[in-house]
């Protein structure tokens, strides 16, 4: 592994751990040359998956643009790492253990929308405002109405 302050290939593993869902593992990396530590995370990838977007265009999924998008939402609020994570990695799982090659990008914003729905209602909203194109602060009301 690269080491992301000096970029020496001289990576070593210091700790390594599973998941609280046994979904990824998590590793502490230290760089010889610089001293640098860093953490990584390694995940299980099943199969190539591809997302079609709302114009039907074909894209690969990209575990890494969900979780921006979760850390997004999220942001600002009390929520850690690892909660964050265990996240995508149900919605990730989720996908995958469907075997289908292609899955729709608006049936992924429904599967990130449960999953923020139980874990933070605020981040939930933040998310669907997003998700669903929200225009106006009319629109915030009328969602937030259904929640009440």
């Amino acid at each position: 592994m690269r080491c992301p302050f000096c970029g020496s290939d001289d990576t070593v593993v210091k700790d390594s751990r599973p998941s609280e869902d046994g979904a990824n593992i998590r590793r502490r990396r230290a760089c010889d040359r610089c001293g640098g530590r860093f953490t990584t995370f390694e995940y299980v990838q099943l199969s190539d998956l591809l997302v079609v977007k709302k114009n039907e265009v074909r894209v690969p999924f990209d575990r890494d643009k969900l979780l921006k998008s979760i850390r997004l939402a999220v942001s600002k609020r009390e929520i850690t790492s690892d909660k964050i994570s265990m996240l995508v990695a149900r919605v990730t799982r989720q996908l995958e253990e469907t075997g289908a090659p292609e899955v729709r990008s608006s049936d992924i914003g429904e599967l990130v929308m449960r999953e923020l729905f139980m874990l933070d209602k605020v981040a939930y909203v933040r998310y669907a405002s997003v998700y669903k194109n929200f225009q106006e602060t009319k629109d915030f009301e009328d969602f937030i109405r259904t929640l009440i």
